[in-house]
C-alpha cells in the first residue's frame, strides 16, 4: 500500500503487531517510540528506517541514540519527543502506549490534524469530551484498534444513515476468573491473573481483563466514540471470543462482526479503512468451533466494572478518576504489594469519594488523574 504510519507505542504487544501488518502490506514507517525498551526498538529501526525514534526515558534515549549511530534515524525523549512523531508527515499516527501518557498526543495529533488509529483506551476514558471535540473541531478520523469497538465500527458500516442503533452488546472473554466467587479470588496470584485464556496482551491489560476493569474502561470509550448513553451499552460474556461485539437495531436485529482472536484484524482494518484486503490472521475453522455461549457479566464479584458505570454516570471527570485509580492499583497488584480483590475496592473508593468538577481543558484531567493516584496511594499505605 501507497499509505505511511508513524507508531506511539511500537515495543508494546499492538505496536510489534502493527509492525506485522506494516511488514506484510510494505508500509512505509515514518516514527517509532517506546518507553524505555532500547532493545527491542533499535531492531525495530534497523528494519523499517524510520526518520525518527522516540524513548521516553530520557537516559535510555541516550543510550539509542549511540546504539544506532550508524543509521539516519534520528532520536528524542519525552512528551516533546512524542510531540514530534504528531506532527510528523506519516499519514496515520498509531496510538497503542498504555495508560494516561497517550492522551496529551492523543490531543497534539488531532490538533495537527492527523488521522488516528487508537488502542490507547484512556484517551477516551479520561479525556473523552475533549477529544470528541477536538476530532469534530479539526475534521479527522478516529479509527478504533480495540477488538470490541472495530467490531462496532464495522458493524455500522451496515446501518441506515440515521443508525437506528437501539444497544451496543460488548463481549467479554471473562478473563482467567469468570465463574469466580469473591472468596476463591481472594488469594489469586499475578502469575495467575496473567494467564488469559484467549488474547495474547501486555501486563497491565492483562490484568484489566481479569479484574474486567478493561470491559469498564471500554463501555466508557464506547460511549464517547458512538454517541450511546451507558444506559444503551451492554456486557455480555462470550467465552470463546469469536464474536467481537455486536450492535442491535431499533426493529431488534442484531450485527456482529466475528473472527478469530488476533488483533491484526482490527489493526489492519484501521490502516486500510474502508478497503478490505487479505490479512495474517487465519480463517475460522467452523468444523472445529463446537460451541459458543454467552453469559451475563458479575457486577458484585468484578466491582471494577461497576465502578466505571457509576464514574461515566456521574459524569464530569469521574471516568478520569477511575481510570488514574486503576493504573495506581493495577501497578500495586502487579508489584506483589496489593491483593487482586484490592484493585476494585481502591478504584471504587475513588470514584464514591474523591469530589471533581468537569472537564474544560487538559489540565483539569492531568489534575483528577493525579488526585485518584494520591487517593490510592493514600488509601493503600493505611490499610
Amino acid at each position: 500500500m501507497n499509505k505511511s504510519i508513524s507508531i506511539l507505542g511500537s515495543t508494546g504487544s499492538i505496536g510489534t503487531q502493527t509492525l506485522e501488518v506494516a511488514r506484510k502490506l510494505e508500509l512505509s514507517v515514518t516514527a517509532l517510540s517506546a518507553y524505555s525498551s532500547i532493545g527491542l526498538l533499535e531492531a525495530q529501526v534497523r528494519e523499517f528506517r524510520p526518520a525518527l525514534a522516540v524513548v521516553f526515558d530520557e537516559a535510555k534515549a541516550k543510550e539509542l541514540k549511540i546504539k544506532i549511530a550508524d543509521t539516519a534515524t534520528k532520536v528524542l525523549s519525552g512528551m516533546d519527543g512524542l510531540f514530534a512523531i504528531c506532527h510528523d508527515d506519516s499519514d496515520l499516527l498509531v496510538n497503542s502506549v498504555v495508560g494516561m501518557v497517550g492522551l496529551a498526543p492523543t490531543l497534539e495529533a488531532i490538533n495537527a490534524k492527523k488521522n488516528i488509529a487508537f488502542a490507547n483506551k484512556e484517551t477516551l476514558v479520561a479525556g473523552g469530551e475533549l477529544v470528541m471535540n477536538a476530532v469534530r473541531e479539526n475534521g479527522v478520523k478516529l479509527l478504533p484498534v480495540d477488538s470490541e469497538h472495530s467490531a462496532i465500527f464495522q458493524c455500522l458500516q451496515a446501518a441506515p444513515p440515521d443508525r437506528a442503533l437501539k444497544k451496543i452488546l460488548l463481549t467479554a472473554s471473562g478473563g482467567p476468573f469468570f465463574g469466580k466467587t469473591r472468596d476463591e479470588l481472594k488469594d489469586v496470584t499475578v502469575e495467575q491473573a496473567l494467564n488469559h485464556p484467549n488474547w495474547d496482551m501486555g501486563a497491565k491489560i492483562t490484568i484489566d481483563s481479569a479484574t474486567m476493569m478493561n470491559k469498564g474502561l471500554e463501555i466508557i470509550e464506547a460511549s464517547w466514540l458512538f454517541d450511546m448513553p451507558v444506559k444503551n451499552i451492554d456486557v455480555v460474556v462470550h467465552r470463546e471470543s469469536i464474536i467481537h461485539s455486536m450492535i442491535e437495531f431499533t426493529d431488534n436485529a442484531i450485527l456482529a462482526q466475528l473472527g478469530m482472536p488476533d488483533m491484526r484484524i482490527p489493526i489492519q482494518y484501521a490502516i486500510t479503512y474502508p478497503d478490505r484486503i487479505p490479512s495474517l490472521t487465519p480463517e475460522i475453522e467452523w468444523k472445529t468451533l463446537s460451541q459458543m455461549t454467552f453469559y451475563s457479566a458479575d457486577e458484585e464479584t468484578f466491582t471494577c466494572l461497576a465502578a466505571c458505570k457509576r464514574a461515566i454516570n456521574k459524569g464530569g471527570l469521574y471516568p478520569a478518576v477511575a481510570n488514574g485509580a486503576n493504573e495506581v492499583a493495577n501497578k500495586l497488584f502487579r508489584q506483589h504489594e496489593l491483593s487482586f480483590l484490592g484493585i476494585g475496592e481502591l478504584v471504587n473508593a475513588a470514584v464514591d469519594e474523591l469530589k471533581v468538577g468537569s472537564a474544560t481543558c487538559l489540565q483539569d484531567v492531568l489534575d483528577a488523574d493525579t488526585m485518584a493516584r494520591d487517593f490510592v496511594y493514600h488509601r493503600y499505605q493505611s490499610i
